[in-house]
């Protein structure tokens, strides 16, 4: 079982297609420098911890008027 839950994390970003684009690019920011988020994971995995990031409102996606990729940003 998935954890957190698709639920929960469609209501943080509006599509599937967004959080998956997301949660990769995340993935790999963190497998590059090692900035971490939270304190505590579930998940040892670096899409499972971009995930969990999602579900605790750390990080956000946005779209810009100027051009149409997606950015994510982190509080």
């Amino acid at each position: 079982m998935l954890n957190p839950s698709i639920d929960s994390l469609l209501t943080k970003i509006d599509s599937k297609y967004s959080l998956v684009s997301v949660a990769a690019k995340r993935a790999r920011n963190m497998q590059l420098q090692q900035n971490l988020l939270l304190d505590k994971y579930v998940s040892h995995k670096f899409v499972g911890k971009a995930l969990e990031e999602i579900d605790a409102d750390k990080l956000h996606y946005h779209t810009t008027a100027s051009d149409q990729d997606a950015l994510y940003a982190a509080k």
